[in-house]
Order: C-alpha cells, then sequence, then structure tokens
C-alpha cells in the first residue's frame, strides 16, 4: 500500500473522531417526565430472563446501528422498549458520554416525554419487567451513596516483557471504579444507570 498524504488529509476531515478501540457504541434515552409543573425521571427495571444484567435498573436504550445518531437510537429503543412514540418526545441535548473499560461509547440523551404518553406507554416484557419513576427533586436533594473498587491489571502468562524490554515484575497502574448507588424503594439506581443519573444531577446543578 502506498502511502497518500491527500487522501489522509481528507479522511481526517471528514470523519468524526471517536472512542479510540472501541468495539460497540450505545445510547440511551434519560426520559424526564413533566407531571403537574415538577419532573419525574423515568427508569426501566430489566426483565430477569434477559441473559445481561437481569432485574437491573437502567435507561430505554441499546447499541447503535451503523450510520445512526444517538437521538435516533435512543428514540427508536424508547419506541421499542416503551411503545412512546418519537413525536411525543422533546429531545433537550446530550449528557455527558462514558468511554467504558470495556472499549464501549454509551451516549445518554436527554428527552422530555409527554406526560399524557405514559398513559398508552406499554412495556414489552421480553426486556422490560416494569418501570417506575422518581422525583428529580429527590434525586437534586439526595447524594448518592458511593463506593470504590480496585481495577488490577492482569496479564496473561504470554505477555511478551522480553520483547518490550520491561521487568515481569513490571507495577502496573492499577485503576479504581467509583460505584454511585441511589436507593428508591427497594430497588437500587446503579451501575452505568448510576453514573448517568450523577452527572444529570450535576449538569441541572451547574451554574448557568
Amino acid at each position: 500500500m502506498q502511502f497518500d498524504l491527500t487522501a489522509l488529509e481528507h479522511t481526517l476531515q471528514s470523519r468524526a473522531p471517536g472512542l479510540m478501540d472501541s468495539r460497540r457504541a450505545y445510547a440511551v434515552l434519560v426520559p424526564l417526565v413533566e407531571r403537574g409543573g415538577d419532573y419525574d425521571v423515568l427508569y426501566e427495571v430489566r426483565a430477569r430472563t434477559l441473559r445481561r444484567q437481569p432485574g437491573e435498573v437502567c435507561f430505554p436504550g441499546g447499541r447503535m446501528e451503523p450510520g445512526e445518531s444517538p437521538e435516533a437510537c435512543a428514540l427508536r429503543e424508547t419506541w421499542e422498549e416503551l411503545a412512546i412514540p418519537p413525536e411525543r418526545i422533546r429531545l433537550l441535548g446530550r449528557l455527558d458520554f462514558i468511554a467504558h473499560r470495556a472499549n464501549f461509547l454509551m451516549q445518554p440523551v436527554l428527552g422530555l416525554v409527554d406526560g399524557g404518553a405514559l398513559e398508552g406507554m406499554c412495556p414489552g416484557p421480553a426486556e422490560v419487567e416494569e418501570v417506575f419513576c422518581v422525583p428529580l427533586s429527590h434525586l437534586l436533594n439526595t447524594a448518592p451513596i458511593e463506593y470504590e473498587y480496585e481495577l488490577i491489571p492482569t496479564p496473561a502468562v504470554n505477555f511478551p516483557y522480553e520483547v518490550i524490554g520491561i521487568p515481569r515484575d513490571y507495577q502496573w497502574q492499577n485503576g479504581k471504579e467509583n460505584v454511585p448507588v441511589y436507593p428508591w424503594q427497594g430497588r437500587a439506581i446503579w451501575g452505568l444507570t448510576g453514573r448517568i443519573t450523577r452527572n444529570l444531577v450535576q449538569i441541572c446543578k451547574a451554574p448557568g
């Protein structure tokens, strides 16, 4: 292959930078629901028949299809999971994205759901066990319980220390994962959903 600087420059100028080494990209809708002048945040509980994270609290969302924007993905998944039509949701903007250590990108999109749309909401039983709402005021005034655990690198037995030129007792840098937990009426909002919730609260509290 012959290097072409002009082609490389054109490629860089026409592409949007993404998460390096990312294998997947996901988007979720963070649904705000207005009720009598107050706002709730709508959550799902994943069906217990699902292979991954059964019974855990989440937002509607899923894997982005090729060429699909985070907004389009969030609206599509919300329709598929809850039967809330896109025209009943006003998109407000993107929250901070998550670059996950498992090499995927998670993009939350905040949306205002028409309160009347909840009357016709129909959670798909294959994916959603139930839905519930938490007052935004509660989240704004109640700090999460925060926990941490260490991420310890464990190289494979055939890692090429000699080729790289480092000793086998090389001091790899450990990492830490912060886990916010919001208890709510016997449920726990945690993990990525807890992080997205905390980010929403931080943005709401940030000076305008």
